[in-house]
């Protein structure tokens, strides 16, 4: 079968409807570009979503991974009622929030501490001292974003370090807008129990998906896909 002719150029933002359409109607040419534009633009959201639930790194990758795949194979399904992040997030919620609960009805075995995953990488800085800082920081913000119960969690996630409105995350958890800011309101008075408000704004740097890792799972997704 002759493949189908490519653009010049691929999109890489996958946010409006009808560039949303335009990746999904070249994804379903088995278009191997359209594939690797929709994970690299959503990649990094996924991930920060099924972490946000899952509170492990390495789970949080599979989870997306999953979702990829489960997401493609049902890709003619979408039509483009709600964005492309919001179809794809939802389907991350699930499959997480599945996972979650398996991992509930197993015994759970003591971890492997040397099977973790290094955690969050920090922006270069040839200053020792306040590399180590930062690293200290982000520790703290992720044990305590961690320690937030899960209805908490999973909106401090989506609208302070994803960075969603108040209407998307609502439509992301099928909430409503008022249920958001109140469990937002709750997060942040658990939240600075533990943390400093002079440490907020390293908050724009947790919970990253770039690098070695988003090509990573990009690349383990595509070879599922059949594409080399």
């Amino acid at each position: 079968m002759s493949k189908q002719p490519m653009p010049a150029t691929v999109p890489v933002v996958a946010e409006s409807p009808s560039g949303d359409m335009q990746l999904v109607h070249r994804a379903l040419t088995r278009d191997p570009d359209a594939f690797r534009a929709i994970m690299k633009v959503h990649n990094q959201r996924l991930y920060r979503i099924a972490r946000g639930i899952l509170r492990n790194d390495a789970e949080a990758e599979d989870v997306v991974q999953e979702a990829y795949v489960s997401a493609f194979a049902s890709l003619a399904a979408f039509r483009g009622q709600s964005t492309l992040a919001t179809w794809l997030s939802r389907i991350v919620i699930n499959e997480a929030l599945g996972r979650l609960r398996k991992r509930r009805r197993t015994v759970e075995m003591p971890a492997d501490p040397e099977a973790r995953i290094i955690r969050f990488p920090l922006k270069s800085n040839d200053d020792p001292e306040r590399t180590m800082a930062q690293r200290q920081i982000l520790a703290l913000v992720e044990r305590a974003t961690d320690s937030l119960p899960d209805i908490y969690r999973m909106v401090f996630v989506a609208r302070v370090i994803e960075g969603l409105s108040m209407e998307e995350t609502a439509d992301l958890l099928g909430v409503r807008p008022q249920t958001v800011k109140t469990r937002l309101h709750r997060a942040r008075a658990l939240l600075r129990r533990a943390l400093d408000d002079e440490i907020g704004p390293v908050l724009l740097d947790a919970f990253p998906f770039a690098g070695r890792r988003c090509e990573r799972l990009t690349q383990a997704v595509m070879g599922r896909l059949g594409f080399e």
